[in-house]
């Protein structure tokens, strides 16, 4: 495979899975604290404040592949001129 056409394979992957785990880890981060917080209701002050700072870590890493996806779609060539390429 030629560089463009990884390029768009790791674009056009790269976020969607990303968001995927993300997705994952923010779900069980929230479904552990809950679970916590029934465990301990007179914690649920500290439990709660660990949660928002742990999800915000994670959204942080998607922001960052996205910033990622932005500056590869940038880029990537468009498809006549890599038809162009390809005819050479």
């Amino acid at each position: 495979m030629d560089y463009p056409s990884m390029l768009a394979l790791v674009v056009g992957f790269g976020l969607p899975l990303a968001v995927m785990f993300a997705a994952r880890a923010q779900g069980n981060a929230a479904a552990t604290a809950m679970e916590a917080i029934a465990r301990q209701p007179e914690a649920a002050g500290d439990i709660r404040g660990a949660l928002i700072l742990s999800l915000a870590l994670i959204e942080s890493l998607v922001i960052y592949v996205l910033l990622a996806f932005l500056l590869l779609f940038g880029r990537l060539p468009s498809i006549m001129e890599y038809l162009q390429a390809m005819g050479q």
